[in-house]
């Protein structure tokens, strides 16, 4: 049963399922007991953000209410592990904004289904300067990040993107040509 339902976690098929198991059944003081104390702690304390869509333990969360954060920019992200991953890298000073997945016909994701309509009330309320799409570089995102770009044209926001391109350490007969054509169409000047 605990097999079962480690291997339906992203990452975890039945064989590393199996071996979690094991380990915690051989480790109950030091591994098993631990972590079934921080489940139940985050099964009572998990809460979503109703600013901006983050899991946090507290509403609002701990980036909404840090007044170090800039909060004339925002930073608009598909998920929360997109939002985690830009935060842990310690570069975006502002606030951020989860829109709760992307725009998909083949999955039936539509606008509606998205807290796009939250986002824009964000914007109604004045103060920000600007948002940053920071959608995946696929095509989902990208239709995404063109959709909310036009729902929000009316605001006096300048509105920008990530950059896409070469990853730092990538080689050119490694990537794609998509990837290649990106990066070509953004290059910029040397020095």
């Amino acid at each position: 049963m605990l097999t079962q339902a480690l291997s339906r976690l992203p990452g975890l098929g039945p064989r590393s399922a199996r071996r979690a198991v094991l380990h915690l059944l051989k480790k109950r003081e030091t591994a098993l007991k631990p972590l079934l104390a921080a489940l139940g702690a985050v099964d009572d304390r998990l809460a979503t953000c109703s600013l901006c869509g983050n899991i946090d333990t507290s509403d609002p969360c701990g980036i909404c209410t840090d007044p170090r954060r800039d909060a004339r920019s925002l930073c608009v992200v598909e998920e929360v592990a997109d939002l985690w991953a830009l935060d842990r890298s310690r570069l975006f000073p502002g606030k951020f904004h989860v829109l709760g997945g992307r725009l998909s016909a083949l999955e039936g994701v539509r606008p509606e289904d998205l807290t796009i309509d939250a986002l824009v009330r964000r914007l109604s309320e004045g103060g920000i300067d600007e948002v940053v799409l920071a959608m995946n570089a696929t095509l989902e995102g990208q239709t995404t990040a063109h959709y909310v770009a036009e729902r929000i044209e009316g605001y006096p926001v300048r509105v920008t993107q990530l950059a896409h391109g070469l990853p730092v350490g990538g080689e050119l007969d490694y990537l794609d040509e998509g990837t290649l054509a990106q990066a070509l169409r953004a290059r910029r000047p040397l020095a």
